[in-house]
């Protein structure tokens, strides 16, 4: 009888084994196969939440089949405790195991809310913006310019939530002096900086920062991305390249930006100052007269004068032989590989078309007679506005 009672524990616990290993490794598959979401999902880890509340909302967004097998999967990895507050993208198909990794590895937030500070060339804009997670896009909540617009209650709202993430985009072109007037304006930032850099030392781009982050360190950072920037470009450029050192490269790619805003140009006009240089021709260009007068402090807001062209100053390259003495502005990677690995073009002229672009020459008399088109369109256009 007892043996017949023990067979029947064992076999009873070799059954009970198998149903609890068959569980497990049903909650192992569950935990690592494609999750159920058909569309992105933002999901938010506020400061001092827990695994079980994550979970829950996780659950609740359909991004997790089992809310049960997440917290358990999570624990198993010994990553309960390694939540980090934040908001993150969750594509479709996502594994709670991959999800578990999302929320716990760190680092910027990938989806919600963020402010982006954008310094441009003619006006520093401040812009509150969402992700849409399932188009992928952003829907603006507010914009406003500091200083001029009244200040939105969606910025200070958004401002001080935890999990907001802020930019600072830098338009290639800008001046020294507008980012650090624009660093100055932001009132998430903290510091000051003690002189403005060097003209085409800073890196346009997009920068992730943190309130309370120090002007003078966003600078540094600014500043090593364009060393780095530079040097690439040195290295890469053209053998036959009639340009001395990577200082003169960082000018000349600056004249490029100011030049032209049409990617696909960037290489056709560093051709014809190229080409100008080696001809020992002067490079006439407008934008180094404008900086010669406002030193990179703003927009000159008007047209050039005759005086102004004539005029003997370091800056106009109508004058003066050769290169300015510094850049114009700050250029980014683009202009910098176009100074580098110019096109190869007989060019020697430009000017405006219309179009946003600039129509080359060869002859004098060619470009003479690109002048004379775009005249004639700047009168069309002065005769429109004059009519509206």
């Amino acid at each position: 009888m007892w043996r017949h009672v023990a067979a029947n524990a064992i076999t009873f616990l070799m059954v009970a084994l198998f149903l609890v290993g068959g569980l497990i490794m049903w909650g192992k598959s569950e935990y690592d196969a494609p999750g159920p979401l058909t569309q992105a999902v933002c999901v938010q880890v506020k400061s001092g939440t827990n695994m079980r509340s994550v979970s829950k909302n996780l659950a609740e967004q359909g991004a997790v089949s089992s809310a049960s097998i997440f917290r358990i999967g999570a624990d198993y990895e010994k990553k309960t405790s390694q939540l980090k507050a934040g908001s993150f993208l969750v594509e479709p198909e996502t594994s709670m195991q991959s999800i578990v990794d999302i929320i716990t590895r760190g680092g910027a937030s990938t989806c919600g809310t963020e402010i982006v500070y954008r310094v441009g060339v003619n006006n520093v804009s401040v812009q509150v913006r969402e992700l849409d997670p399932a188009t992928n896009r952003f829907a603006e909540l507010a914009e406003f310019t500091p200083g001029t617009d009244a200040v939105p209650a969606a910025y200070t709202e958004t401002r001080d939530e935890a999990d907001v993430r802020f930019r600072v985009a830098v338009a290639e072109g800008v001046t020294s002096w507008q980012v650090v007037n624009a660093l100055q304006s932001m009132d998430i930032l903290e510091g000051t900086v003690a002189a403005t850099p060097a003209e085409g030392s800073l890196a346009p781009d997009s920068y992730e920062v943190r309130k309370g982050d120090d002007r003078a360190s966003l600078i540094a950072r600014m500043q090593s991305a364009q060393e780095t920037l530079l040097a690439a470009a040195w290295e890469a450029r053209d053998e036959d390249l009639p340009i001395d050192s990577p200082e003169d490269l960082l000018t000349l790619a600056s004249l490029v930006e100011k030049e032209t805003g049409v990617a696909d140009e960037r290489r056709q006009v560093a051709s014809v100052f190229v080409n100008r240089i080696n001809q020992g021709m002067r490079l006439q260009t407008d934008p180094t007269v404008i900086y010669g007068i406002t030193r990179g402090e703003g927009v000159l807001g008007r047209g050039l004068r005759r005086s102004e062209l004539r005029a003997e100053t370091e800056y106009n390259t109508y004058v003066i032989p050769g290169l300015p003495p510094t850049p114009i502005a700050n250029p980014g990677r683009a202009s910098l590989m176009a100074a580098a690995q110019p096109d190869e073009t007989p060019y020697i002229f430009f000017v405006a078309d219309g179009t946003g672009g600039h129509a080359f020459a060869v002859t004098l008399d060619e470009h003479n007679r690109n002048v004379a088109e775009w005249r004639k369109i700047e009168a069309e256009r002065a005769a429109q506005s004059g009519n509206n």
